[in-house]
């Protein structure tokens, strides 16, 4: 029956028989660990394996942790999340005697033992911290400041808040609504509901001094209830996250010096190095899924062909597929078909052979770097490429290829500036939607002509006003320029060096003053993305990012002497007070940024 809806099964175990049977035994008091053990290796199976979504473990420091990790990583799990107890501040966590953070000790064991055996399972609490430390996402609702999107439906049809609120008092998830009145659209509108999407908002003052606060995000909802004060406190383990967040930073702090630091040519090749890796993290991910496999051994054909490698880099630079790679590691990319259509474009570059099956959820096909065929309609379809030339087959029978002309195939444009660069204007990826303002549709081959003219007009009055800006550090490198809707200047997005996000009305002298400070946030992000320049979650991080973006608007405003005036002020308040910061809170890498940083702010003083 799952296998008919599609419906994944996620299964408790507390690890090895002794663990799971502390607490898990039937209603005659008997054994439920060889049952469990049954089920499992029934998900496991071939023709279930994809019905296995992972395991659930309770935390119990009586327990060995290293030996519940190892217990529950034998099954096999696609992932392992490990939960604490459910507990409030009315009825506290069992702890041993003078034990403050024993949950944190006992979860960073597991850390240990997971990050030695090479990560090969995903854990949730662990990935989500790693994330959030580093700028990302929350993973979990247990921690971080993402708001709650779960619905609970009982098997009577009533909604719920989150099942967990169960452990605080009597009633505490109830709505009133069910789903025969009512639609997840209404419930979504429940003041509970929305109580628990407020980010930092949402969670009490204590927390928002905090500062792993990203990360920890105040804890579970339930875990923060008391009698008198509500769900207004830290959460019951707010000592114990605490440590799990310091703890987890300390341990994969890269404190060594990057060379990226120093040269933007290193730092290119940083940020090409993390895409690989992303992607090899995501191909992992997916191991033993048909399609999945498929790609990677075609993208590790094509990696050692002769002419391969140059064009596997240029096709994994291109800045919106590392989007995709992060939506694939965080399970919210639909389908194999994005990356599978970036194999597709680096064979036709090289001239190479391959054939890929996938399903295309649109009917447009994007290749990125090349171009957009449009497809009758979505399906399966059977991807060719015979000596760099494209043909793809319908799960109907209909073949489609660039040679069928501009009714089915739109190649993307691109720009030549005067200096010879040449950028991509990608107005069809559909993965570029990730900039803090719409994007533009695409535009048709005048309105598009005219944007790339007014782009080569910024450039070159760039070059005018500011000669050699090309070679200074924070000189922006970009390959693609998307169109933004009208009126919304020009923006960065969240990759790094590459993209960058121009609206089609934008002003070229705007877009002169704008430029430095987009390409020192680039650099920064790109930094930031590649290597440590603190210990993630402290203050001194902070710091360095106030002072590079004061900095940056004393650029900007260097036409208005009062605004260049406060800019330089917050900019010497930042780099003071980072000074008297911890030496140990920056890396090597940061310690030259935040000396680079003090060098500027004397120049512009």
């Amino acid at each position: 029956m799952f296998r008919e809806f599609g419906v994944k099964v996620s299964v408790s175990l507390d690890g090895d028989r002794a663990a799971n049977d502390r607490h898990r035994l039937d209603r005659r008091h008997r054994s439920s660990y060889d049952r469990v053990l049954r089920a499992l290796a029934l998900l496991r199976r071939p023709e279930y394996r994809h019905l296995y979504s992972g395991l659930l473990c309770t935390v119990d420091v009586a327990n060995d942790p290293v030996a519940v990790h190892d217990a529950l990583v034998a099954l096999e799990p696609p992932r392992i999340d490990y939960l604490l107890p459910h507990s409030t501040w009315d009825s506290p966590p069992h702890r041993p005697v003078d034990s403050p953070t024993a949950y944190a000790r006992w979860l960073l064991r597991i850390f240990d033992r997971w990050d030695e055996q090479g990560r090969t399972v995903a854990v949730r609490t662990f990935e989500s911290v790693l994330s959030t430390l580093r700028g990302g996402p929350s993973l979990t609702e247990a921690m971080g400041l993402a708001p709650s999107d779960l619905a609970v439906v009982e098997t009577d049809g009533s909604f719920e808040q989150a099942d967990s609120l169960k452990t605080a008092y009597a009633g505490a998830p109830a709505t009133g609504y069910d789903v025969f009145e009512h639609g997840f659209g209404e419930l979504a509108r429940h003041p509970g509901v929305r109580a628990r999407q407020l980010g930092l908002a949402g969670i009490s003052s204590t927390c928002r001094r905090c500062p792993v606060v990203e990360s920890c995000g105040g804890g579970l909802y339930a875990h923060r209830y008391s009698t008198g004060r509500g769900f207004d406190n830290p959460s019951v383990f707010c000592a114990d996250l605490r440590a799990l967040v310091d703890g987890i930073a300390e341990r994969t702090t890269d404190r060594a010096l990057s060379p990226a630091v120093h040269d933007s040519g290193e730092l290119w090749f940083a940020q090409g190095e993390s895409i690989r890796h992303a992607l090899s993290r995501a191909m992992a991910r997916h191991t033993g899924e048909e399609d999945w496999d498929e790609m990677w051994r075609a993208l590790l054909d094509l990696d050692g062909s002769p002419k391969g490698p140059a064009h596997v880099d240029d096709v994994l630079a291109h800045p919106y597929l590392s989007t995709a790679l992060k939506e694939s590691l965080h399970d919210r990319l639909d389908g194999p078909a994005p990356l599978a259509s970036a194999i597709a474009a680096v064979a036709v570059r090289a001239g190479a052979d391959l054939k890929l099956r996938w399903h295309q959820s649109t009917r447009e096909l994007h290749l990125p770097t090349l171009g957009t065929l449009t497809l009758p309609e979505p399906g399966r379809v059977e991807v060719s490429v015979t000596a760099g030339r494209l043909r793809v087959r319908t799960h109907t029978g209909e073949e489609r290829s660039p040679e069928d002309g501009p009714s089915v195939w739109r190649p993307l444009p691109a720009t030549t500036l005067t200096d010879g660069t040449v950028l991509l204007l990608d107005d069809a990826d559909p993965l570029r939607d990730c900039f803090p303002v719409p994007v533009a549709p695409p535009l048709g081959p005048g309105p598009l002509d005219a944007f790339g003219r007014r782009l080569s007009t910024a450039f070159d009055l760039m070059d005018e006003r500011a000669p050699g800006w090309r070679t200074d550090a924070n000189a922006l490198l970009v390959t693609t320029v998307t169109p933004l809707k009208e009126g919304s200047g020009v923006r960065l997005g969240a990759h790094g060096l590459g993209a960058l996000g121009v609206a089609v009305d934008f002003d070229p002298e705007e877009f002169v003053r704008e430029l430095p400070r987009t390409g020192r946030r680039a650099r920064l992000t790109a930094l930031r993305g590649t290597a440590d320049l603190n210990v993630p979650g402290n203050r001194a991080g902070r710091l360095l990012d106030e002072a590079s973006r004061a900095l940056g608007n004393a650029t900007y405003f260097a036409g208005d002497a009062a605004l260049r005036a406060a800019a330089l002020d917050r900019a010497e308040r930042a780099l003071e007070q980072l000074g008297e910061r911890p030496k140990d809170e920056l890396t090597e890498t940061g310690v030259v940024l935040a000396e680079e940083l003090r060098a500027e702010w004397a120049v512009l003083s």
